[in-house]
């Protein structure tokens, strides 16, 4: 019995339908996120970029819902730390980097908004907006359009555990419910709202906060990807039976200081941020594939020079890229089509 219980744990995501290669996938795309924000960070400390938000800790949780939902028909709409997400769902690095260098080819925004404000028509990643939440009552507008067009997708948002306080996510939630929309509700519950810890801004759990408006929550490790997966993929598939929307609480950490605005000293101590980082998902992940045999430090070293040379190019070719131009302010701005006769 002993010898089966651990062929069971060991071989968790063939029991979820995933395959050897999609796994092996799934930390490639969460060592892209990480090594991004990383690259990132030494960047903005260079003086090369203005600014930076990092959501290093939480690209196990953004990964493992990319690969639940259908990256070729559903509906995203991230939050700012989400770049391990955008990664898998189609983003490329040189995207990113665009974004970051504030430059004319950003898709996102063409160099006009912070890092963060992910937005790709050809990915069907919604705009986002800088004040917190808002994305959250779009994404039951997209699963509204779902259900009146009778089609087949889903639509995915995220946020952090502080954003759950806000008025637009409780309505949100509210007409999600009433209307049984496919919709699911992610929320990131990394520990702090900038400074705030938890237990200074939340009274209970997020995921319970679902009762209230009569759609299940769901709390998940979000340090475990096969366990998010697990219940993204659930999700899902609820949402297209008709069942609604879901609301799932992924706990996990933020490794690194809220922004490079921050001293994330100021308000938590060194020995917090070690203790949880012995609990990233990253590391956990490797040691599943490697203990299966799917990984090897030879492929890791590989895989690290890869993205090196990857993030490398991507550098240069931002850096060079031209800056908007003062003419082209409010090009996107507006609709030219009824002032040139358009219908």
């Amino acid at each position: 019995m002993e010898s089966q219980g651990t062929v069971e744990t060991v071989n968790r995501h063939k029991q979820l339908g995933l395959s050897d290669g999609q796994v092996i996938d799934m930390y490639r795309f969460m060592q892209l996120g990480r090594k991004y924000d990383e690259r990132s960070l030494l960047l903005q400390r260079a003086g090369k970029i203005n600014f930076h938000v990092s959501g290093i800790g939480q690209e196990a949780a953004q990964v493992a819902a990319a690969f639940a939902l259908d990256r070729e028909n559903d509906y995203f709409l991230p939050y700012y730390r989400d770049y391990a997400f955008v990664l898998s769902v189609g983003m490329t690095t040189r995207e990113l980097m665009l974004s970051v260098f504030a430059k004319a080819e950003d898709p996102n925004s063409g160099g006009r908004q912070m890092p963060g404000h992910f937005g790709s028509k050809r990915l069907r990643i919604v705009t986002g907006s800088s004040p917190v939440t808002t994305q959250v009552p779009h994404a039951v507008g997209f699963a509204l359009a779902a259900k009146m067009q009778k089609k087949k997708f889903v639509s995915f948002v995220t946020f952090g555990e502080g954003s759950s306080n806000q008025g637009d996510f409780h309505e949100a939630c509210n007409f999600a419910g009433v209307n049984k929309l496919p919709v699911i509700i992610f929320c990131q519950n990394n520990q702090y709202a900038i400074s705030i810890p938890a237990h200074k801004q939340l009274g209970g759990k997020v995921s319970d906060r679902a009762l209230g408006y009569g759609f299940p929550g769901f709390r998940v490790d979000g340090n475990d990807p096969l366990e998010v997966y697990r219940v993204v993929k659930e999700a899902r598939e609820r949402a297209l039976a008709g069942e609604g929307p879901t609301l799932i609480e992924a706990m996990m950490y933020r490794l690194s200081p809220h922004s490079t605005s921050d001293n994330d000293l100021a308000y938590r101590t060194k020995e917090e941020v070690d203790e949880n980082w012995k609990k990233d998902g990253i590391a956990a992940f490797r040691s599943y594939l490697t203990g299966l045999g799917l990984w090897s430090d030879e492929q890791e070293s590989d895989l690290v020079a890869e993205y090196n040379l990857e993030l490398k190019e991507a550098i240069t070719y931002a850096e060079n890229a031209p800056f908007p131009k003062p003419e082209d302010t409010l090009l996107h701005v507006y609709d030219e089509s009824g002032l040139k006769g358009g219908a």
